[in-house]
């Protein structure tokens, strides 16, 4: 049996040993997490502790803790140090001083006044001081001090993973910064998912929407889900296949630089484009879903989960260049691609091994450019630095990939909709290969979602204008 060492263990100070004047410490330095944490458990959500931008025109003129933060280090000192277990506050005062931002260490002092043995409660005065020595917090507490000595393990502190999608979101949308909408061919928009999607895009300066469809039926479901029109151009078409091929075609004579698909098969819509040999770049065309991670330190490329159902090697070339060439775009100087099997290890026996040795040798020979290769990876020490450490595999890629380069359709597919649904990742993608950026997205997804593969394909389309001649995406 292992017992717990003295570090590990927890004492309280009972009332007869405490004394007048006797005092403790607690050192804590702020983290923009605590903040953020502080106002998930709490709800106190003031922009002045969340939004910079705000936070810049007020009086402290930057985000500063809540003030209870501050407070919360007085009540964690007194309940697992000084007196600490048993502890009980029956009052607390407090004086704010001065603001706490993030990077502060501050030091928290509590320091016996007086005691009253007939009810065994203190008093202590408390002070909260910065790393310059400014006060910043002072106070009186009184607490039941505890009559029973204890030697307890020390509890570990749950811990907390902050996760919020819609700062992710911004984030995002912040890479479209100053970039103009783009003419985007919304294709059979007629549900309302699809619908609203094209149209939040257009409120968030995206694309300006060019829906093709039967229009009788498009202003039906806007009508039914109060979607509003306005700025929209409608190209009547009667059906889906004909909505396809209009948009091809009006991608083809360059009057679109993106394409939406609606609520029509994906295959209807990549049959139209293929259908227009200007579309076509000679690589072949895959998708690419970025998914915001909780659990991951940065945004995660999945390719292809979505389009090509069991690539050859030669295929997986142009799903891995087309997946670096997007990272770079999104500002990833060197992708890292992990090439994933369900093993590490070459084997024979497993094709999708034999598939990944030859991506990274012809990655060592200039074949595929512009990223870090690495494979055969399983998924644990693709994304995951210990698992790999765990298995002695010494790579670049291992715990950091930007890219998974999944084996085939199937797996991929399972991949995206485990991290979406079980991981509560947020994802958005897009079509590439082509002339233009095509954004796919299903009934399932939600109205930021399709925002956010708009957002993606507006990058892309911008990128095009400014490549001579235009290369494949």
């Amino acid at each position: 049996m292992n017992l717990p060492s003295d570090s590990e263990l927890i004492e309280n100070h009972v009332f007869d040993e405490i004394m007048v004047g006797q005092s403790a410490r607690l050192l804590r330095a702020l983290k923009l997490e605590d903040i953020r944490a502080f106002a998930a458990v709490s709800g106190d959500t003031n922009p002045a502790h969340l939004d910079p931008e705000y936070a810049n025109d007020t009086l402290f003129h930057g985000v500063i803790a809540h003030g209870m933060w501050s407070g919360a280090l007085i009540s964690a000192l007194l309940g697992t140090q000084f007196p600490g277990p048993g502890t009980i506050y029956q009052d607390q005062a407090l004086h704010f001083v001065k603001p706490v931002r993030v990077g502060d260490t501050l030091t928290v002092t509590v320091t016996v006044l007086s005691k009253n043995p007939e009810n065994h409660s203190i008093e202590l005065d408390c002070q909260v001081v910065n790393q310059k020595g400014i006060c910043v917090l002072s106070g009186m507490a009184r607490v039941l001090a505890p009559t029973v000595k204890v030697r307890l393990p020390r509890v570990a502190a749950p811990q907390i993973q902050l996760y919020d999608p819609q700062v992710r979101f911004k984030q995002l949308l912040a890479l479209g910064n100053k970039l103009d909408a783009v003419r985007c061919a919304v294709v059979h928009p007629c549900d309302d998912g699809s619908l609203s999607g094209a149209m939040d895009a257009a409120r968030y300066g995206l694309i300006l929407p060019v829906l093709i469809g039967p229009e009788v039926r498009i202003r039906h479901v806007a009508a039914e889900a109060g979607i509003d029109l306005t700025g929209a151009e409608i190209i009547n078409q009667p059906h889906s296949h004909a909505a396809a091929e209009a948009a091809a075609a009006l991608a083809a004579s360059g009057q679109v630089e993106m394409l939406m698909k609606g609520s029509l098969h994906t295959d209807e819509l990549i049959h139209a484009v293929l259908s227009q040999a200007v579309l076509r770049t000679g690589r072949r065309m895959s998708h690419v879903f970025r998914f915001d991670v909780p659990l991951y330190h940065k945004p995660l490329l999945i390719t292809d989960a979505a389009l090509n159902i069991r690539p050859s090697l030669q295929e997986k070339i142009d799903i891995v260049q087309n997946a670096i060439d997007f990272a770079r775009i999104l500002g990833v100087t060197t992708p890292k691609v992990a090439i994933l099997s369900a093993v590490e290890t070459v084997n024979p026996t497993i094709p999708s091994t034999i598939d990944a040795a030859a991506l990274c040798k012809m990655a060592d020979r200039g074949q595929i450019t512009g990223g870090v290769l690495d494979g055969p990876l399983a998924f644990d020490n693709a994304i995951s630095m210990h698992a790999a450490q765990i298995k002695h595999i010494t790579s670049a890629v291992a715990g950091h990939a930007d890219i998974l380069a999944v084996p085939d359709l199937e797996s991929g597919n399972m991949l995206a909709k485990q991290l979406e649904y079980l991981a509560g990742a947020s994802g958005s993608g897009l079509v590439l290969g082509a002339r233009i950026p095509i954004a796919l997205t299903s009934r399932a997804e939600g109205p930021s979602n399709r925002v956010a593969s708009a957002l993606l394909g507006l990058l892309v389309a911008h990128n095009a204008r400014r490549s001579q001649p235009r290369t494949a995406w």
